[in-house]
């Protein structure tokens, strides 16, 4: 296990090409819109049902 780890560290140092400073924070505040865009997808759709849910059993309540 202490072999898998110290291997991983070297993998991570010597192979991995790591992005620079700019492209961090661009794909950061591209990955932070898309956050923002499906949770408010989600919210709409969740907020729809929840109307469906109450519409529906209001009407059968009555």
């Amino acid at each position: 296990m202490v072999n898998y780890i110290k291997e991983s560290f070297e993998e991570l140092r010597a192979n991995v090409t790591w992005p620079s400073w700019a492209e961090g924070q661009n794909l950061m505040v591209v990955v932070a819109v898309f956050s923002i865009l499906f949770s408010l997808a989600i919210w709409g759709v969740d907020t729809v049902f929840a109307r469906l849910i109450k519409l529906y059993f209001g009407v059968i309540g009555n």
